[in-house]
Parts: structure tokens; C-alpha cells; sequence
């Protein structure tokens, strides 16, 4: 059941964390996850060990792909973000996927649409790991820390079930202006 939680920031937490560097991806096959990486979606990859890849593209942020040998577990709702310039490269992405799908033994190709404020598809790779391809905003999900009339956090008069995943501008808007209240 959704609903609004309360912050419990501190300025002193536990473990001093600076900043999130990375995340961890599964791959079945490291030759045929490299290809994928740099032929598809254009990532930088180091190859650290026998066993792993880093991958990079766009910020400091990395992912370590670890060879398993088997598919990962990602469901589609933990999928991981990645923004083109606009809604024409969004179409164009999904077509080109499309297209070769089997080459790059590509699982899965959801169909468009609007979801959550922006223009988008998922796809499912070849190590079952889950993409979103978005027309999204400059800088991600960045530009909300920029905003704090966006932060729902501790309003209980927002009706939680007129909300999707992402406070969109046409929510915001509305909320604004005292329409979900």
C-alpha cells in the first residue's frame, strides 16, 4: 500500500557515506555482455579481473558486471535508467532494438509510452538485466533535489492513490495549485 514517510535526516549519520559509486550487474556471458555495452549502448569498459567489467557513461557513477554464469534477477521495476536527448530518440532506440534484437540477445522489449512524466520503453538484456530508455531531463532525477515544493515527504493531505512513481510536472502542477489536497 503506498504512503507519504517521514524524514529522519541527520547530519550526523552512522557511516559517513560520500557518495554512491556504483552498482552491481549480472552477466551470463563477459565477451557477449562487453559487446553489448560497447556496441549498443555506447558504455567505457575496463575489463578489472577475469571475472568482472566496469562500466561508465556520462558521470562517475559505475557498474560492476560480474559473470555468473547465470541470469540475474532484476524484475522490470528495478530496472536501471538511461537518457537520450528527446522523444525522437527515444522512437528511434526502441526501432533500432527492435531491429536487432537477436543479434544482441536482447530478452524482451516492452512497447512506448508515457509513464511517469516522461516518454519511454524497457528492454531486458541478454543477462536479464532491465533498461529504461527515457527522453528524460537534463542531469536524471537530479534536477528534483533543486525543487523542494516537489518533496511530499510527511504531507499527509497528498491522496496517495493520484500519484504514479515520479511526481511529474502535471501532478506538481496540479498539486500545487491545491487540486490533490
Amino acid at each position: 500500500m503506498p504512503k507519504i514517510t517521514t524524514s529522519h535526516r541527520t547530519d550526523t549519520p552512522l557511516i559517513p557515506v560520500d557518495m554512491i559509486s556504483h552498482g552491481t550487474l549480472n552477466s551470463i556471458d563477459m565477451q557477449a555482455s562487453r559487446r553489448f555495452y560497447e556496441e549498443v549502448l555506447g558504455f567505457e569498459v575496463l575489463q578489472l579481473s577475469p571475472v568482472s567489467l566496469l562500466l561508465r557513461l556520462g558521470s562517475e557513477h559505475t557498474y560492476v558486471v560480474v559473470e555468473t554464469g547465470q541470469p540475474g534477477h532484476m524484475q522490470v521495476f528495478d530496472h536501471n535508467g538511461l537518457d537520450v536527448k528527446g522523444r525522437e530518440e527515444v522512437e528511434e532506440a526502441h526501432r533500432v532494438l527492435t531491429e536487432r534484437q537477436h543479434e544482441y540477445g536482447i530478452r524482451r522489449i516492452n512497447k512506448l509510452m508515457e509513464q511517469h512524466g516522461v516518454f519511454s520503453f524497457y528492454f531486458q538484456d541478454l543477462d536479464a538485466n532491465w533498461w529504461e530508455i527515457t527522453a528524460g531531463k537534463p542531469r536524471g532525477y537530479s534536477w528534483a533535489y533543486d525543487d523542494s515544493t516537489r518533496d511530499i515527504t510527511g504531507d499527509t493531505t497528498v491522496d496517495v492513490d493520484l500519484m504514479e512513481h515520479v511526481f511529474d510536472d502535471a501532478y506538481a502542477e496540479s498539486r500545487l495549485e491545491g487540486r490533490h489536497r
